[in-house]
């Protein structure tokens, strides 16, 4: 069992973690390894209703209590209702902010503001709007009693994506910077912040990018000669909302076959 915070926790009984954009990929195979370890669970999602439904499915299979959530993180008023909502489940433990958006590739010099202004919404003022709410729930500061939160970013914060989405890697930059910024700011209040920063992981996002193809043609170029799969990240975020990684935060944590 999964224990985070005091040895008393029973997430069984008490705890709930939130995983946004939970439908699919690496937030679906987040939220029922989650639910197997023992917690009950909330996931977000912003269309894919079904898949979320059979997330929800899956987690409650588990044994565990679990809630479908449709929100738009980078609408404030979803995320104060996707947060109160959550709610019915007990007390937040923990947090994935998953939920993210890449568009089709392109060069800075073809990119117009919507594009630019819309990745950053999801990809950095949904996350920070949803760290809002969980350390408000979260924070001893705040009554709470601790908490994780676990960031999901990316190796191209730090590739950078040239000719592809430098906006998207932007983006993950800022979500990095968040995460070590947030976790100095609430440190001495029970909650620890870190982030995952996968490499090409087999998931649809490179089809929303227009390169349905694109996990092949790099598979060369990574080190290990395979892609990740969703629920290799899964391992790696449940691992730091656990109290296996009571001591770790701040930390950006590379799970990209060494790319």
């Amino acid at each position: 069992m999964v224990t985070l915070g005091d040895d008393d926790f029973d997430p069984l009984l008490t705890g709930f973690a939130l995983i946004t954009g939970g439908s699919r990929g690496i937030g679906a195979a987040t939220a029922r390894l989650l639910a197997r370890q023992g917690w009950n669970v909330c996931v977000s999602y912003r269309v894919a209703q079904q898949a979320a439904d059979e997330v929800v499915a899956a987690c409650r299979a588990a044994g565990r209590q679990a809630l479908a959530v449709r929100a738009d993180v980078s609408c404030e008023a979803d995320v104060t209702e996707l947060f109160g909502q959550a709610d019915e489940l007990g007390t937040l433990r923990a947090l994935v902010n998953n939920a993210g958006m890449v568009a089709p590739t392109a060069r800075v010099d073809e990119m117009d503001a919507r594009r630019v202004e819309q990745m950053m919404a999801v990809n950095v003022v949904g996350p920070f709007l949803c760290a809002r709410e969980a350390v408000r729930r979260m924070s001893t500061r705040h009554g709470g009693s601790g908490g994780a939160i676990v960031n999901v970013s990316s190796a191209a914060a730090r590739l950078g994506s040239a000719g592809e989405y430098v906006d998207y890697a932007a983006s993950k930059g800022a979500v990095d910077t968040m995460t070590i910024g947030l976790a100095q700011e609430v440190a001495a209040e029970g909650i620890r912040v870190n982030a995952v920063r996968p490499g090409f992981i087999e998931t649809d996002i490179h089809a929303s990018a227009v390169q349905p193809d694109r996990l092949e043609r790099v598979r060369p170029s990574i080190p290990m000669q395979r892609t990740g799969r969703p629920d290799e990240i899964a391992e790696a975020i449940a691992w730091l909302c656990s109290d296996a990684a009571s001591y770790v935060t701040g930390a950006l944590v590379d799970a990209c076959g060494a790319r």
